[in-house]
């Protein structure tokens, strides 16, 4: 396997490489977006953040493993609260966008599932926002998370509930989806976005790695897109384009359209996202499962 950087303030260091290699090439490819509208994510997502965050307090001294960690907003939290975070990403376009946008923080690219953590921690705290549900084994994966840490280490973190509570995954992105030839197909099961929709499988997998007190709660919270008075369908349009299946979409569809074709489906999302408008503004509610947990030592 090859070596794969640690980002410590621009330094660099080196770990053991990976094995969610679908994963990575995904998140390599994908994370482009993302981190460009990094603003209109993290905002979106805000929430689902402060919940993780209340449910772990972190805290002055606190040595912080995010998991997942994207661009890093929950890095910069934790060291905004006098902790000692590192963030853990199995991306380097996601890695290269945290530490641009968090200077002070400290970043590793890795794989969390078979990379050894223990050398940067040990870790008094385990968060992540939505960036735990893509191991190939996540049983493993968690294992060797827990393995990082000392005992009594507290784990916090919002995963996805199913797709049909979520229109998070389907409001103004089905108009493309359907166009799609061939079409996309139903979601897989095994890694993605929806893969702890069910709790029992949350629980066996955190039981099964050897973590306690597990305890796995319904968390919805909004999901609004207006900045600044507008009434988000242009910021729920460039969000939905920067996912996995509007990148998708848009591969499938703007050759065969043409650039007429392809302006006049996106006029279509717009329309959905109008009809579908809360008090004036693209707005739904994201509905996940916090999961809370600890290592007995």
């Amino acid at each position: 396997m090859g070596l794969v950087p640690v980002r410590t303030g621009g330094s660099r260091g080196t770990v053991a490489g990976m094995a969610n290699e679908n994963m990575r090439e995904f998140w390599t490819s994908g994370a482009t977006g993302w981190v460009a509208h990094r603003d209109l994510f993290d905002a979106e997502l805000a929430p689902f953040g402060d919940a993780v965050l209340a449910a772990a307090s972190p805290g002055p001294g606190d040595r912080v493993l995010d998991v997942g960690c994207g661009t890093g907003v929950l890095v910069a939290r934790s060291l905004a609260a006098g902790a000692v975070p590192v963030g853990v990403d199995i991306s380097p376009t996601m890695i290269d966008g945290a530490t641009a946008a968090v200077p002070g923080g400290r970043f590793l690219l890795a794989d969390a599932q078979t990379d050894d953590l223990v050398d940067h921690g040990p870790f008094d705290v385990v968060i992540s926002r939505f960036g735990v549900m893509f191991f190939d084994d996540p049983t493993a994966a968690f294992a060797n998370i827990r393995s990082a840490t000392v005992p009594g280490a507290r784990l916090a973190f919002a995963c996805w509930r199913g797709e049909d509570e979520n229109a998070m995954f389907t409001l103004g992105t089905s108009v493309l989806l359907d166009r799609m030839d061939p079409p996309l197909g139903p979601r897989p099961p095994g890694p993605g976005p929806m893969a702890f929709a069910d709790p029992d499988l949350v629980r066996s997998v955190l039981d099964g790695a050897g973590w306690t007190e597990i305890a796995i709660e319904r968390f919805d919270a909004t999901c609004a897109y207006g900045r600044d008075g507008s009434d988000g369908v242009e910021e729920r349009l460039t969000m939905l384009l920067n996912t996995g299946a509007g990148r998708a979409a848009r591969d499938n569809l703007e050759a065969r359209s043409g650039p007429d074709g392809w302006a006049a489906l996106l006029d279509e999302v717009r329309d959905e996202l109008r009809r579908n408008l809360v008090d004036g503004e693209v707005r739904f509610t994201g509905a996940t499962w916090l999961v809370t947990a600890r290592n007995p030592g």
